[in-house]
């Protein structure tokens, strides 16, 4: 049995629908279901709000969509508004081009404690298996698939994930496309800290103030599988300056930003 009882999960996206249409189907393949599905819309066109809409029709869940005005990269700020609206105690967070293996949310919630976050990893979908992919709406895959990248990360052996102790540092195999916490502890530290700005840093800048209140991280190893959907990488232009804040955060034991989530909390 799962120790937590209520989850949402949450994942941000921008302008691609064909692959959050592969992740919301992921969900309704999913042996544990969340409470509700939050996507966090950082100014996506009406494609997005469009495929959102005829999921709700039979979702099995609330599903709801939270967007605002593209001024370009903004994670932080849409994931915070999105977290402030969950409903439940803890968070799973994917990013939206993300497809989820049938146990990803039970091992997510099995593997929860108080005191700790969990991640995982993520195994490749390439290059030249996207229009394939998308065509065929494929969400299943194993370790023989085709089009797959980073195999032994598909194996689903969830009693060798003990074998990974919580540590008090941060990692740096940590990815924000595969997380999850404590919306209590989230709240703690202020979320997603909005000065950060562009691709990159925001998830393990976070982390690292959890880290710096005493929340221990834990490696989801041969659990909560995930198959990222290959896409060209994102321009890097601001990526010194958010490396610049995440080192003052580890250096100064920082433990709450100035720009957070306590301005979308009532």
């Amino acid at each position: 049995m799962s120790n937590v009882t209520k989850s949402s999960l949450i994942t941000p996206t921008y302008n691609w629908p064909e692959a959050l249409e592969l992740l919301l189907l992921s969900v309704l393949n999913q042996n544990q279901l969340p409470d509700e599905v939050i996507v966090a819309d950082d100014g996506s066109t009406n494609d997005t709000k469009r495929l959102v809409e005829k999921f709700q029709k039979n979702f099995p869940v609330p599903l709801h969509h939270i967007w605002h005005e593209d001024k370009g990269n903004r994670k932080p700020r849409i994931m915070n508004k999105a977290i402030a609206k969950a409903k439940y105690p803890y968070i799973i967070e994917i990013d939206g081009d993300i497809i989820m293996h049938k146990n990803f949310v039970k091992d997510h919630l099995n593997f929860a404690k108080k005191g700790l976050y969990l991640y995982g990893s993520r195994a490749n979908i390439q290059e030249e298996y996207l229009e394939e992919l998308i065509k065929k709406k494929q969400i299943h895959f194993n370790y023989f698939s085709k089009g797959i990248k980073k195999r032994g990360r598909t194996l689903h052996l969830p009693a060798l994930t003990n074998i990974y102790k919580p540590v008090d540092q941060r990692s740096r195999k940590l990815r924000g496309c595969n997380m999850s916490f404590w919306r209590k502890d989230f709240i703690k530290v202020n979320g997603f800290n909005e000065n950060l700005v562009g691709w990159g840093i925001d998830d393990s800048e976070m982390i690292q103030r959890l880290h710096n209140i005493g929340i221990k991280g834990k490696r989801l190893k041969f659990s909560g599988i995930a198959y990222h959907i290959y896409h060209k990488e994102q321009s890097k232009s601001h990526i010194d300056i958010n490396r610049e804040i995440e080192e003052q955060t580890t250096e100064k034991k920082l433990t709450y930003c100035e720009k957070g989530v306590d301005q979308f909390l009532k």
